[in-house]
């Protein structure tokens, strides 16, 4: 049992007490939390580190989750409120006011990975009918209640369009009695689509250094903003998914000392079962090449070499077109460009170690380090080039693969390295023992 001692206290900045409680087990986070005034414990709930935040809420009082939930930033809350179960929702909701009971519908009703279920409508608006000095004095009553003040987006007087975003900076330096409108900035207004998929608003944000990006319905009218420190969460767990994914396992969304043994045995299981089986291929193609490998016992030297140079050459490629897919830098359109780039750039790699393992055969040949037999020449000439095949296949493959499981819904980080590697390994032993056969038939073979 820990100390009291071990507990939270007020003189820890939040992201400790954060660390703290995700240490702590549930029922001593939560009554944790629980200690602290409401105020400071909104600002922990609203720390996206904090793990089982939604479990934490369930062990509260309703009535006190209710209080919480109420205070904390419409996106965070509607976060947490949505990863509870059915009932627990329903009782939760119902303690809530009709606002903001109101604002967390409309923010669950956005499916998982779209814009709208970043945002958060906690936004300061006002008409475009104001002066610079009404601005400000909306802003200084209501800034309180929101998540952020970036900017000040100025709607029609009329139809409730958005019109504009003016950053607080422009506002503090204009004349306070200025229309509003004066403190427009040139540049054109850039905003995203709720429905948009959750990426965009990622790019908008990276590419024009925004604080906050603008969310409009199809009619233009404002619903949100999408904060940089979303877009940062976001990123992150993106980053962590595709790594996870990449190293051969289903995502994790628990750290590494939160996932149970159980968990984690299915996380991994599955796909080094998966693996297991393309790698049984691999026993399947050297089996029917028995033959040729008990004739010119040399060739099996070279197998490791031969599928490590395949599948690194695969997923260096898969990790380049995952990744430029990630940024927009690469479209599901540009697949033939980046066949045409990968075609010349397999040969070369290949031709480059090829080089290499033909001129490791030689100098151990000619140093008498390793006798490779009266056909040595023959031996190098067919390492390298099965070595200049074999990393052509491995890249074209290697940066097809994405785009292939894109175009089938499929996440693109599925291609991942281990993935990648046991495809190649497989060709990589076929197209191996047919150069063989083609430059030492006669031979050894």
């Amino acid at each position: 049992m820990r100390r009291p001692a071990a507990l939270p206290t007020l003189m820890e900045p939040v992201p400790d007490i954060v660390d703290r409680l995700n240490d702590l087990p549930l029922m001593e986070a939560a009554a944790a939390l629980a200690a602290l005034p409401p105020a400071h414990a909104v600002e922990v709930l609203d720390q996206a580190a904090l793990e089982r935040g939604a479990d934490i809420l369930v062990a509260f009082d309703r009535t006190l989750a209710a209080t919480l939930l109420a205070g904390m930033s419409a996106d965070r809350a509607a976060d947490l409120i949505g990863a509870v179960g059915p009932a627990d929702r329903l009782a939760l909701m119902g303690r809530l006011d009709a606002e903001t009971r109101a604002g967390l519908d409309r923010l669950l009703a956005y499916p998982e990975g779209t814009v709208g279920s970043l945002m958060t409508t906690e936004v300061v608006t006002v008409p475009s009918t104001h002066t610079v000095g009404e601005a400000l004095d909306h802003v200084r009553r209501v800034e309180r209640t929101r998540e952020t003040v970036y900017a000040v987006f100025v709607l029609d007087a009329v139809t409730g369009v958005l019109l504009h975003a003016v950053p607080l900076r422009r506002l503090v330096a204009c004349d306070p009695a200025a229309p509003v409108l004066a403190a427009v900035s040139e540049r054109p207004m850039v905003t995203v689509e709720a429905n948009a998929p959750a990426d965009e608003a990622v790019r908008i944000v990276a590419r024009h250094d925004f604080l906050a990006v603008p969310v409009v319905d199809g009619g233009g009218h404002l619903l949100g903003i999408v904060t940089v420190d979303d877009v940062l969460d976001t990123m992150i767990a993106r980053q962590t998914e595709q790594v996870q994914r990449m190293g051969g396992m289903e995502a994790m969304h628990q750290s590494y000392w939160r996932t149970g043994f159980w968990q984690m045995l299915r996380k991994r299981g599955g796909w080094l079962s998966i693996l297991l089986v393309g790698e049984m291929m691999t026993a399947s193609a050297m089996q029917g090449f028995q033959g040729e490998l008990e004739k010119a016992i040399v060739l099996s030297l070279f197998i490791p070499l031969i599928m490590s140079s395949g599948g690194n050459s695969g997923s260096q490629a898969a990790s380049l077109v995952i990744r430029g897919l990630a940024l927009g830098d690469i479209r599901l359109a540009d697949w033939w460009r980046v066949a045409l780039r990968e075609l010349p750039s397999g040969l070369a790699l290949g031709a480059l170690l090829g080089v290499i393992a033909v001129a490791r055969i030689v100098l151990w040949q000619l140093f008498g380090i390793y006798d490779h037999g009266p056909h040595w020449p023959l031996v190098a000439a067919t390492i390298g080039l099965a070595l200049v095949c074999i990393v052509t296949f491995g890249s074209m493959n290697g940066s097809m693969l994405p785009f292939l499981l894109k175009r089938l819904g499929f996440d693109p980080a599925t291609a991942s390295a281990p993935f990648v590697a046991t495809l190649v390994d497989v060709s990589g032993l076929v197209i191996y023992f047919s150069v063989a056969l083609v430059v030492l038939r006669g031979t050894l073979l």
